[in-house]
């Protein structure tokens, strides 16, 4: 039997016939616990998944741990703000993200920089003198209305977000998600 720690917040929210997708979860954890109440769901977990009937199903009777892979997260020492916004990681760590990825930003002390679940459009990997060797990304998120500038580098962590989609077979039911540490 395994011990499990929360991470983050519980997530309820309603099941039914059609798929529906969780708010954005930044991701704090490699793994997620799902419990469906009423009805048992199928679940997709990604950018912007849609749940089928060919999707993992979790039971009423049984909770389950599902991995979400390998937590991706890095410190942000740069912003540049505009109708997408440039993000700079610290040099020498390169982005753990990829062009698709979803990704959330938070800025202590300055959440006027703060975004949710906003898409990597690009990664920089020019390697020659003055190259960004995959440490500068962008990102479709319209921060042109941000006039101040990052106040202390590393005061910010971007991180990799998903959202859990669920579908029912029949009826409604509710859904807890909850990142979860396993021991």
């Amino acid at each position: 039997m395994s011990a499990l720690n929360p991470v983050g917040v519980n997530t309820t929210f309603a099941s039914g016939t059609s798929s529906v997708a969780s708010d954005a979860l930044s991701l704090q954890s490699d793994s997620i616990r799902i419990v469906a109440l009423s009805q048992g769901v199928h679940v997709a977990i990604g950018t912007n998944p849609t749940a089928t009937d060919q999707n993992f199903f979790v039971t009423t009777t049984d909770p389950e741990v599902i991995s979400l892979g390998a937590v991706r997260s890095n410190g942000v020492v740069g912003i540049t703000t505009g109708t997408t916004t440039i993000i700079d990681l610290p040099e020498g760590t390169g982005s753990p993200f990829n062009v698709g990825d979803a990704v959330s930003l938070t800025v202590t002390g300055q959440s006027n920089f703060d975004f949710t679940h906003k898409i990597v459009t690009d990664i920089n990997t020019t390697a020659f003198q003055g190259g960004y060797y995959s440490t500068r990304l962008t990102v479709d998120h319209d921060s042109a209305s941000v006039t101040d500038t990052l106040a202390s580098p590393n005061t910010g962590t971007l991180r990799k977000s998903v959202k859990v989609a669920v579908k029912t077979t029949s009826g409604s039911g509710t859904v807890h998600v909850q990142q979860v540490q396993v021991s």
